[in-house]
């Protein structure tokens, strides 16, 4: 898999906003990453793209919800995200990334 693909996009919610600076570690970050990928993968690609090191990589995979439209009900489609802790003193910025 091309490590440029493994992370999609930050989620950005209030819960996300909350966790991330809990904890004695570095900060947190919530990722919406391909489904096919594993810690591992989320490691290296951090390593690439932003130069950060992973110190905890925790993955779960939401399930898609189901909505009700007019004529029926249609399931959202699952996804995977990736909750990263990195080693002290490192950040992300993906304003300068994208």
């Amino acid at each position: 898999m091309n490590l440029n693909t493994v992370i999609q996009r930050p989620h950005i919610t209030e819960k996300s906003e909350a966790i991330k600076n809990i904890g004695k570690e570095g900060e947190r970050y919530v990722l919406r990453i391909h489904p096919d990928a594993n810690k591992e993968l989320v490691r290296q690609a951090l390593h690439q793209l932003f130069k950060v090191k992973a110190v905890d990589v925790k993955i779960i995979n939401v399930r898609g919800k189901l909505k009700r439209f007019r004529q029926g009900k249609t399931r959202m489609p699952s996804w995977k995200k990736a909750i990263v802790v990195l080693e002290g003193g490192q950040k992300i910025d993906f304003a300068r990334t994208a």
